[in-house]
């Protein structure tokens, strides 16, 4: 294990997070909001730290190792989790305890939309930006980004890389250097943002709702400055714009790279996952606005086609925004809606879930298990794609749906533990494991009133399932320590 190394990189991670302080200065300072100190003082203090650990170990110089990668990518969700929570803790709006700050933190860079804060409408807008900013930088993974800066710096970044990508799959690279593919992932991120932005502005948000917005749907996070979320604009032009971004986040950003760069959209129809993410988010569209207009809970099929199809993809892609509150629905729906979030978006997206991909693969899996109770002398290969899926793939993908409704079912049961009912245990870890946000009964819009206890249940749950459960559980075998 390269500590020395390990040191250096989550040293230069959190000087290079203080910088993040900055844009909310300058957002209090435009609005005149009172409230750039707390900014100002964490800049200082997260830089000082980061400097404090870099300087020691700054002459170091070695190889990573994957093992390495692993623990890395595990600190450093963990460090920004806490380090992002200092404005929180240093500011008097919100004021905030600290089981609340770091869990407001989590949410945002893991892009949850979960929260514990209420009367957004009234807090300050430099606090509103930095809720927003945090999920833009955690959407497609902060140090996939920062990967294309780490060569300037001296450090290799494709352990990091194998550690951090979504999906089951985890070797192929866009481009021949892991550098260059990390570039070419955040320019497709900055330009969908940048799209994203000028279609809000078009539909006739201000900039500042236009930018925050942008942040939050493309990262697939959820978080708004106002607790109506979009359902404060009443306007279906902004609902439009929201459902294409993020189904878009939710599509599998190399894919959006190979599109950009053959300038050819058939690209996206030869995807097997993408077919199947489309398809399905249609077939559900028609399911709930079908249910919607059986059960007479709307008032025309207009409204049912807009409520049901935005929720839809609101809740499959782990967005989590809510423009009408669908936990009180009729019948099944609301259920239906949170389950959705355990299916998620494409592998290789901002999305959170186990990913449509992992679902394919095993529903395959269950296919073929099923074929030989009637051949059971017959080569019945997986083929994803035209491909025969290799064996590991398969058994990654089963471990993965193991460990992952072990701990959800283990996480629900310490959540109820706490003092939450059996539906709002349920409906607050699924919402924190798949990255997702609203949930039903007691935490259908806040976990304020959440216990303490519980809370830190579901900041566990948040970054578990940021990791995709394996780069955090690894930790936690003794196969990892020994040398």
């Amino acid at each position: 294990m390269q500590l020395s190394m390990i040191q250096r990189i989550l040293g230069l991670i959190v000087t290079m997070f203080s910088l993040t302080m900055l844009p909310p200065m300058a957002v209090s300072v435009a609005y005149d909001d009172g409230q750039w100190q707390p900014f100002a003082l964490s800049f200082v203090i997260l830089l000082a730290l980061g400097m404090l650990m870099w300087l020691p170990v700054r002459r170091v110089e070695r190889d990573l190792k994957l093992r390495d990668g692993f623990l890395v990518v595990a600190l450093f969700w963990c460090v920004l989790g806490v380090a992002g929570a200092a404005p929180f803790l240093l500011g008097d709006l919100p004021r905030l305890g600290f089981t609340d700050a770091v869990f407001e933190s989590v949410a945002g860079i893991t892009t949850t939309s979960t929260t514990v804060l209420v009367g957004l409408d009234r807090l300050p807008k430099s606090v509103l930006w930095y809720r927003q900013e945090l999920q833009w930088l955690g959407g497609l993974g902060v140090i996939v980004l920062a990967v294309a800066l780490f060569p300037v710096l001296g450090i290799g970044g494709m352990q990091l890389y194998k550690s951090e990508a979504p999906g089951p799959v985890k070797d192929e690279k866009l481009t021949p250097r892991i550098t260059q593919t990390a570039r070419a992932l955040g320019g497709v991120y900055v330009l969908l943002t940048a799209l994203c932005i000028a279609a809000f502005a078009l539909a006739g948000m201000d900039w500042f709702d236009a930018i925050a917005h942008a942040f939050s749907t493309v990262s697939t996070g959820g978080f708004s400055p106002y607790d109506a979320g979009l359902g404060h604009f009443h306007s279906y032009a902004i609902d439009s714009v929201a459902m294409v971004f993020m189904f878009l986040g939710a599509t599998n950003f190399a894919l959006h790279f190979l599109v950009w760069r053959s300038k050819d959209s058939a690209a996206y129809f030869s995807d097997p996952q993408f077919r199947s993410y489309l398809w399905f988010t249609l077939a559900l569209i028609v399911l709930v606005t079908g249910y919607l207009l059986a059960t007479y809970a709307v008032s025309s099929p207009g409204e049912a086609l807009h409520a049901g199809a935005f929720e839809v993809v609101s809740m499959l892609t782990t967005t989590g925004f809510v423009t009408t509150p669908f936990a009180a629905w009729p019948g099944m729906l609301p259920a239906l809606l949170v389950l959705l979030t355990f299916v998620g978006g494409c592998a290789g997206s901002t999305a959170g879930g186990m990913k449509v991909i992992r679902w394919q693969l095993v529903l395959m899996q269950a296919q073929r298990e099923l074929m030989r109770l009637v051949h059971p002398r017959a080569t019945l290969p997986v083929k994803f794609a035209d491909k025969v899926v290799p064996g590991r793939v398969l058994a990654a993908v089963t471990g993965f749906f193991a460990i992952y409704l072990v701990l959800f079912a283990l996480m629900m049961l310490l959540v109820m533990a706490a003092g939450l009912d059996l539906v709002s245990a349920w409906s607050a870890v699924a919402a924190c494991i798949n990255n997702a946000g609203p949930g039903l009964g007691e935490v259908a819009s806040t976990f304020k009133l959440v216990p303490d206890a519980a809370k830190w249940v579901c900041i566990v749950a948040m970054l578990v399932g940021r990791l995709e459960v394996f780069t955090l559980v690894v930790l936690f075998t003794p196969m990892f320590w020994r040398h």
